[in-house]
């Protein structure tokens, strides 16, 4: 099992999802929940497409950290 990171957005309407690691792998939703398994799903329908197009599978790379500053 693999853990891609997903980067999600606040949107005007709801919330938006995407990983660094898959180009153009992408999710959309109302609430940040249903994003997160709109997103999920993605991944795994676009793992899936590469690996029947005979492409390889990136494995994840990206990580992600906060950085406390004075605003």
């Amino acid at each position: 099992m693999s853990k891609y990171l997903i980067i999600i957005e606040k949107t005007g309407t709801g919330y938006s999802a995407y990983s660094p690691d898959l180009s153009g792998c992408v999710a959309t939703g109302a609430t940040r929940e249903e994003t997160e398994r709109e997103m999920k799903e993605a991944i795994e329908f676009h793992l899936e497409g590469l690996r029947l197009n005979g492409e390889e599978v990136p494995e994840p790379s990206s990580t992600a950290a906060y950085c406390d500053v004075v605003a």
